[in-house]
């Protein structure tokens, strides 16, 4: 185990390098130089060349990288061309509202779509089976974006109109401060977020289950006389979770730096918006920063999921 985790950890730095360089090369050969983008349009070339030299970005290109690579591993991650702040305190002001989000919707997707696709999967044909279907068909064609737009004119504008109010709009509020708050402006993101991914998971865990119930040993289980809870729940689910945990460590990771289409609508300043309007800026160093952090995120949750493989399936063992 030991050896197999230190593989994975030596592996992830390599995927964490590959990715920063990468984006570090796209970003310095933008077709619009960020420092035209911080002078403005009517800037004179003086003002522009002061800024270059300001943010280093006269020094030769290698000399850019190999200092990028020795702030980062020192976990220096720079400073906002725009603001002047640290990267670092940046994306820690912007992070607690990004993980509270993409948090609370991977709960209901993940416990909303096993259950959904195991009961689909042990009712095969029925008319739950069937209502799951074109719940999934409905979840896959409808996008992020068009599904919190429908959310927030129900439940803010149509209930709001009515008295209820089960959603207060503004920026994100730590539980700590006010739980009811809190509570309020999370719920519907939550909702939105998670909707699509709930019908992926319905249809991957249906799948899966489906074909793990066609096992050998499903039927050797049977024919000892347990009990079909037992056969289901106990050697059924947690061989088929192996796909579906797979692919929620992929997810929970990669929605870090992907909520920019949720946050926007519902006004939460979390790191989506926060990459959004890096992008537009041309912020170099808040770009990296987050993708950084992101592809950081994928790697852990890759990792743990690889080490809970051999503790869903004993047929699976980490070496």
């Amino acid at each position: 185990m030991l050896r197999f985790i230190i593989r994975r950890l030596l592996f992830g730095i390599l995927v964490l390098w590959l990715v920063t360089t990468t984006v570090f090369g796209l970003l310095h050969i933008s077709p619009t130089p960020v420092e035209k983008m911080i002078a403005g349009p009517r800037a004179s070339a003086a003002t522009v060349a002061l800024i270059r030299h300001n943010l280093g970005l006269d020094k030769p290109f290698l000399v850019q990288y190999w200092n990028f690579l020795k702030n980062t591993f020192t976990g220096d991650l720079g400073y906002s061309y725009v603001t002047q702040a640290k990267v670092s305190s940046i994306i820690a002001d912007r992070l607690p509202a990004t993980l509270w989000l993409v948090g609370g919707a991977a709960v209901l997707w993940f416990v909303g779509g096993v259950t959904t696709g195991v009961l689909s999967a042990t009712r095969a044909r029925s008319f739950l089976d069937r209502a799951s279907t074109v719940f999934v068909l409905i979840g896959l064609s409808v996008p992020p974006f068009l599904m919190a737009l429908l959310t927030l004119l129900l439940f803010f504008t149509k209930f709001g109109d009515w008295g209820i109010h089960l959603f207060q709009p503004g920026q994100y509020t730590s539980p700590l401060d006010d739980p009811q708050q809190f509570l309020q402006r999370m719920v519907l993101p939550w909702v939105a977020l998670a909707f699509m991914l709930v019908a992926t998971y319905t249809r991957l865990t249906r799948g899966s289950m489906m074909d793990v119930l066609g096992e050998d040993y499903i039927r050797t289980a049977r024919a000892k006389g347990l009990s079909e809870r037992r056969v289901i729940y106990r050697h059924g689910l947690r061989a088929a979770l192996t796909p579906v945990i797979t692919q929620f460590g992929v997810d929970l990771g990669a929605l870090i730096g992907s909520t920019i289409v949720t946050e926007k609508v519902f006004g939460l300043q979390g790191i989506g918006q926060l990459v959004y309007n890096s992008i537009v800026k041309g912020d170099t160093p808040v770009i990296l920063g987050v993708t950084l952090l992101t592809a950081l995120f994928v790697v852990v949750a890759n990792l743990i999921v690889d080490i809970g493989y051999s503790f869903l399936d004993p047929r699976v063992r980490v070496d």
